[in-house]
């Protein structure tokens, strides 16, 4: 009988382990590089409200004196996101979106 609870409290821990849901999306939004691998260089101003980008390329960000560089290898069902959500920690002071444009190596990829 013991030996029976135990196994199944095993059953239900492990079919828990399945139900974890995701905390963090920021792996589908690309990821970071060095500042001296950009393409292209995006000033980002107290105005700026949102920056164009295409999928692969690797961006560098300027704003208040700070900078952090990008490469949106994002996942095929992500076209925007907030760059605040990949951006170190007090380098936005506003929120800016990033909307993606896809990758031009994929875009006939079915």
């Amino acid at each position: 009988m013991k030996n029976n609870r135990l196994l199944l409290c095993a059953l239900v821990a492990i079919a828990l382990c399945g139900c974890v849901t995701r905390t963090s999306y920021i792996d589908l939004y690309g990821s970071a590089a060095p500042p001296a691998d950009y393409q292209r260089t995006i000033t980002i101003t107290p105005t700026t409200r949102y920056v164009n980008v295409v999928g692969g390329d690797t961006i560098r960000f300027i704003s208040n004196g700070a900078q952090f560089a990008w490469t949106f290898n994002v996942a095929r069902t992500v076209d925007s996101f907030s760059l605040n959500d990949v951006a170190p920690a007090g380098v936005l002071d506003h929120n800016v979106m990033a909307y993606v444009l896809p990758d031009p190596k994929y875009r006939d990829a079915m």
